[in-house]
């Protein structure tokens, strides 16, 4: 078990939340300003329909010396979305997680552990990465992917594209049973990249199966300084996180598990400025982007993908829309769409600016260091997708 990458610094994957549309009902007699709503809502449907698919798996060393990576994925994850949301066509993507090398994780399954399948819930795979815990072990490369292929629900939707992201420390060959070549093309069988992550000098010995790795899996190699800091603070942070909490009073939370799914949005804020203010104003901005969907408990965003509340049961709505009629329940909805649409332009404005002092800030940083984790991360996914027809 190696010590020496404790406070590795980087960037992680994951994705956005999207959620497949359905045909909008028009009324047969719109109000005033109800009509332009609801074209809007048909063009997302059409946009969504035509959109491509993107499945990615992160698969994450948990033995005892990847903390510092752990924390990366944490500090990190929605500057991956907030790349992602700049791809045309906007894609519809699932993410999954995968952890391996704890010791108290299964010894039969080879101290691997399918934490998520494939969802579009990305507030939930952001709270599976905060219960992650580092954990002695050995560090099955090949049997963590093997399972990421064999045991993800992956896209069938024709053209999707599929990617793993595996990281780690240790020699990606270890694996007593299953064997890294056969592993990897059992990927790339079933049209998945797969992207290795050496957590390590490149330099070194062990560096070689990492490359190996991803020239089997037609994917992209990295060697990471772990001591690489790419975190920067800027002065739209505080701002980005204020107009953040005030997004969450446009939800309005519907069915059995609205509730849980809303107290969840907020607990994810707290982990991101747990993490760090740079981290929570990413998660606004993604948040405010059009790749943050949550109509499987928010009705503002089901109305938008095409929900009919009249077919709801009165006990799927919330206590205050049960008492009010159709026009009444409308109207509220609409208001609260109002509030989240000037809330996003907000967001979108800081961000702008945010934006701009980050990029002014890492030319003035080029050549300073080696190269971080967040870069290679970056050039994966523009390559990757760029190859499968989006464009930045």
């Amino acid at each position: 078990m190696r010590k020496h990458n404790k406070n590795l610094t980087a960037t992680f994957i994951g994705l956005f939340t999207l959620a497949t549309g359905t045909t909008l009902l028009a009324s047969p007699d719109p109000r005033p300003g109800q009509q332009q709503q609801q074209q809007q809502r048909a063009q997302g449907q059409q946009g969504q329909q035509g959109a491509s698919h993107v499945d990615l798996v992160i698969a994450l060393d948990t033995s005892s010396s990847m903390d510092g990576l752990i924390d990366s994925a944490r500090q990190k994850l929605w500057d991956v979305v907030n790349l992602l949301a700049q791809a045309r066509p906007r894609p519809v993507l699932r993410v999954g997680l995968v952890s391996y090398g704890n010791d108290g994780y299964d010894a039969g399954k080879g101290w691997v552990r399918k934490e998520s399948d494939l969802t579009t819930d990305l507030d939930g795979i952001y709270a599976r990465l905060f219960a992650l815990h580092t954990n002695g072990g050995s560090e099955y490369v090949a049997r963590a992917v093997r399972d990421a292929t064999r045991d993800m629900r992956w896209s069938q939707e024709p053209g999707t594209l599929k990617i793993i992201f595996v990281a780690g420390n240790e020699p990606a060959n270890q694996d007593p049973q299953v064997q890294l070549v056969g592993a990897v093309q059992g990927a790339r069988q079933r049209g998945i990249f797969v992207n290795a992550i050496y957590c390590g000098a490149d330099g070194g010995g062990d560096a070689v199966s990492w490359r190996q790795v991803a020239a089997l899996g037609n994917g992209q190699y990295a060697a990471i300084d772990q001591n690489q800091v790419v975190t920067i603070a800027t002065p739209q942070d505080a701002e980005l996180a204020r107009l953040s909490s005030e997004l969450n009073k446009t939800y309005v939370a519907y069915g059995t598990a609205g509730g849980v799914r809303a107290e969840q949005q907020a607990a994810q804020d707290k982990n991101a400025q747990a993490a760090s203010a740079p981290a929570a104003a990413s998660r606004a901005a993604a948040k405010a982007s059009a790749l943050y969907r949550n109509d499987d408990w928010d009705l503002v965003d089901a109305r938008s993908r095409g929900k009919d509340l009249a077919k709801m049961k009165a006990e799927e709505l919330p206590e205050p829309l049960r008492k009010m009629d159709a026009t009444t329940r409308d109207r509220y909805l609409d208001e609260k769409a109002k509030e989240r649409e000037t809330l996003q332009k907000k967001i979108a404005a800081a961000n702008g600016e945010r934006e701009a002092y980050l990029k002014a800030e890492r030319a003035r940083r080029a050549g300073k260091g080696a190269k971080a984790l967040d870069d290679a991360l970056g050039d994966a996914i523009r390559k990757e997708a760029t190859s499968a027809g989006f464009a930045f």
